[in-house]
């Protein structure tokens, strides 16, 4: 592998509270060292970063990449291409995929696709039950061997507390994380907007806030029953966000993330029929939006996600209720956290650490900051470059975003996987 010598950056790393500019030295695909030069150290590429921001690759805890199973969404190709584009160098895969994630020969089939995309590294999470049905458990252990970092209900019901209980056991007893994204099916009631202003103006099914609280309030008793790793997915509203600082008060094991598109709009932003804007958990109040980022700013809310979700034209075609939900958001990660540090939300290096450092630690990962003998997963970004969302600029095959055309600041210039140039310099699509 070659060795790199990244030059005159502001190196933001988190882990290690740095923020100064200086260069970053990596041989082998690990970092060797940042800020002092090595004894010695001769260099096969220079990467020039003044002016750039120099930080740990990013870390995300929801994607769906559409394989297998639903290639015309979306493929690993695609959607590699997406992230390094994003700075991300990290993904962690939800088990809804056709089929479930839910056999050791699925994940080892999600290792095959990361292998061939040149993109290794992707992490499957495992389904909680058998083809997420949520009445038989999945062969936990042997979905972990088979490298499944966690394991997870991707949004669907189990089918009863019982299950639950005897699923967070198995998972404890082999010290597996559960990401757990909170939703009562059944109050849920099929609805595809929160329930509020938006959803009576136009006759929407509604969504309550109940339906995510009260599955948070379920899962945090049995976390404290069971000892059980407890990561929240997508937290959407203001008394989720209490619920969990109340629990991490108390010392319970739980971390939380929130999907970076629910700190910027609120069912107030939804334009009628426009089904860019159809997400679960759905669009909420403004009061839980400021919540959401009262809560980041705070820590209550450890990381935030993509919650990428690429679609086809046909799947956002039709009525409001009809259409599928989900955004394609990894290329709009960094921008839209970099609005936040403009309005003062966040300083930029609490958005670092949210979308890297904290991600890698909730997953036990050695990644998520430039120590020296860490894989050299790095993003270099400009903070000041705008760019519009367009074809022209656009990679993921999914294009159902709500900020198509509209103009963004920020923009990666290059991305390293483990000491790989994955985006950039000739590796810019």
């Amino acid at each position: 592998m070659k060795r790199i010598h990244i030059e005159q950056g502001r190196i933001i790393d988190p882990a290690n509270n740095i923020d100064q500019t200086g260069s970053v030295y990596i041989a082998d695909g690990k970092i060797v060292s940042i800020l002092q030069e090595p004894s010695g150290f001769q260099p096969d590429l220079v990467i020039q970063a003044h002016g750039q921001v120099v930080c740990p690759g990013f870390v995300d805890l929801s994607t769906r990449l559409r394989e297998p199973g639903q290639s015309r969404k979306a493929t690993f190709a695609s959607e590699t291409v997406a992230a390094a584009s994003a700075g991300v160098t990290t993904l962690c895969i939800h088990p809804d995929t056709v089929p479930v994630i839910d056999t050791p020969a699925v994940a080892e089939l999600i290792k095959e696709l990361a292998e061939k995309a040149g993109y290794p590294q992707i992490y499957p999470i495992a389904a909680l039950t058998q083809k997420l049905e949520g009445t038989e458990l999945s062969a936990m252990l042997s979905l972990k061997q088979a490298g499944c970092i966690a394991v997870g209900n991707a949004g669907q019901p189990v089918k009863n507390l019982l299950i639950l209980r005897r699923a967070m056991e198995y998972a404890a007893s082999h010290d597996l994380l559960l990401m757990f994204r909170p939703n009562d099916y059944w109050l849920g009631n099929k609805g595809c907007a929160h329930e509020g202003a938006f959803a009576t103006r136009y006759g929407l099914p509604g969504i309550p806030e109940a339906a995510e609280t009260i599955a948070v309030a379920q899962c945090l008793d049995l976390a404290e029953l069971t000892g059980c790793r407890v990561h929240f997915g997508q937290i959407s509203c203001k008394r989720a966000v209490i619920k969990i600082q109340q629990a991490k008060k108390y010392g319970l094991n739980v971390s939380a993330d929130v999907a970076m598109h629910q700190l910027h709009l609120t069912e107030n932003d939804i334009q009628p029929f426009d089904s860019a804007y159809h997400v679960l958990p759905p669009l909420r109040a403004e009061q839980d939006k400021q919540s959401l980022r009262w809560a980041l700013a705070g820590g209550t809310l450890d990381a935030i996600c993509s919650d990428h979700q690429p679609h086809d034209l046909d799947a956002k075609l039709g009525a409001f209720p009809e259409t599928e939900p989900g955004i394609s958001a990894l290329e709009t990660l960094l921008p839209l956290m970099l609005q936040l540090v403009a309005e003062q939300i966040i300083t930029l290096e609490q958005g670092v650490a949210a979308l890297s450092t904290k991600p890698a630690q909730i997953l036990r990962l050695d990644s998520g900051a430039l120590t020296p003998g860490f894989a050299a997963d790095i993003c270099i970004f400009d903070p000041e470059q705008t760019w519009q969302v367009n074809a022209e600029n656009w990679h993921s095959q999914g294009v159902n975003t709500p900020y198509w055309g509209q103009t963004l600041k920020g923009r990666v210039n290059t991305t390293l996987q483990a000491g790989n140039v994955i985006y950039g310099l000739d590796k810019r699509s």
